[in-house]
Order: C-alpha cells, then structure tokens, then sequence
C-alpha cells in the first residue's frame, strides 16, 4: 500500500491548465496515473491524440471536447471516456473554465500534428 500526500502532489503548469499529479508512476503508482486539470475560461488544450485510454469527470465548470470529428459537450458530472490514438482537443467554457479529474496509464504517450511524442510530466 502506498499513501501519497496531499503536500506530495506535483503541479505542471502550461499555457492552457494546471495538472495537479496526485498519482502516478513516479508518486507510488505502478500502472496507472490520477491527475486533476483546472483550466480558467475560456482556455483551449492542443490538438493532441493519447496512446493510451484516459477518463475525465467534470468536477466543475463546463467544457467542450473535440474527438476525431465529434464535439461532445460536457458539465459538472459528466465523465466522458476518450480511447487510444484519436485526436482530442479540450475548450474549457468561456465563462466558467472547467475542473476534472482524469486518469489514465500512466507513462502514456502524447503526440499531434507537429509535435514530437512526450510523456506529459503530470502522468509519468
């Protein structure tokens, strides 16, 4: 058994969320990773395709989700379950931003159009 702390949680910041690593390979996990993302309004994610499948649940806020060629739209609640290798892009609403909690495997790869293949600091 493995206790991660709440002060041992890690925080990555880019231009478009904050991921706060509350598990994952490298914070006591094995196979699988548990991060939340909050995203303020308004604030849109890179077009980016996962190796692995991820799970989202909307704890607050609101977002819409573009996977492959559908738009699903998403509020407090919602979990929505994205599978492997299918372009993503994640739009936090305009006026609430959005907040969830995903999990996934952790150690999974991201890659897009112009972008080289990396394991996302918040999952590794």
């Amino acid at each position: 058994m493995t206790v991660i702390r709440h002060a041992d949680a890690r925080c990555t910041s880019t231009p478009n969320a904050t991921m706060t690593t509350l598990a994952s390979p490298t914070q006591g996990g094995t196979d699988q990773a548990l991060w939340r993302v909050e995203m303020t309004p308004g604030a849109v994610g890179p077009l980016h395709a996962m190796d692995g499948e991820q799970v989202w649940t909307v704890l607050d806020g609101a977002a819409h989700v573009d996977v492959g060629d559908a738009t699903e739209e998403l509020s407090a609640g919602d979990t929505l379950v994205l599978p492997a290798g299918v372009l993503r892009r994640i739009h936090a609403d305009p006026d609430a931003g959005m907040t969830a909690v995903v999990t996934g495997r952790g150690g999974s790869v991201a890659s897009g159009p112009d972008r080289d293949p990396v394991v996302p600091a918040w999952i590794s």
